[in-house]
């Protein structure tokens, strides 16, 4: 049984992107997934994904770009203002400008550069570098 699926699929993501593979199946299909699959995409984290639908749920098909030297979820799920947003990129990121973190704000998922120029706070979800 499952507890966070957003973490297997964190984790799927990056031991595919060790052992060099080029595409993932991984379930369940769902909207915080997706979405946070769409920041990734953005920042070019993986080339694209698509959603394939069967009678189990539906999963994701991951199109890997292997520029992905670490990720992993952020537990537990600590609420971050706006102001506060450079305390935990020191804690998350290995170096200023380089990777992202992923939160959930009012305005949806986003990367912390997304957060501080709508300046809204949220909570993080995962990093990504």
């Amino acid at each position: 049984m499952r507890h966070d699926p957003l973490n297997d699929i964190i984790n799927t993501i990056k031991n595919a992107s060790t052992m060099g593979m080029r595409e993932i199946e991984v379930r369940p299909a769902a909207r915080l997934i997706g979405r946070v699959l769409k920041v990734m995409q953005e920042y070019n984290y993986i080339k694209s994904f698509e959603v394939v639908d069967d009678s189990r749920g539906g999963l994701f098909r991951i199109f890997l770009a292997n520029t992905i030297n670490n990720c992993g979820i952020i537990k537990p799920r600590l609420s971050v203002k706006k102001s506060d947003m450079e305390k935990f990129e020191a804690r998350f990121l290995p170096a200023q400008d380089f990777g992202i973190l992923i939160l959930t704000t009012t305005k949806g998922v986003m990367s912390h550069k997304t957060a501080r120029e709508s300046g809204v706070g949220g909570k993080l979800l995962a990093y990504v570098y």
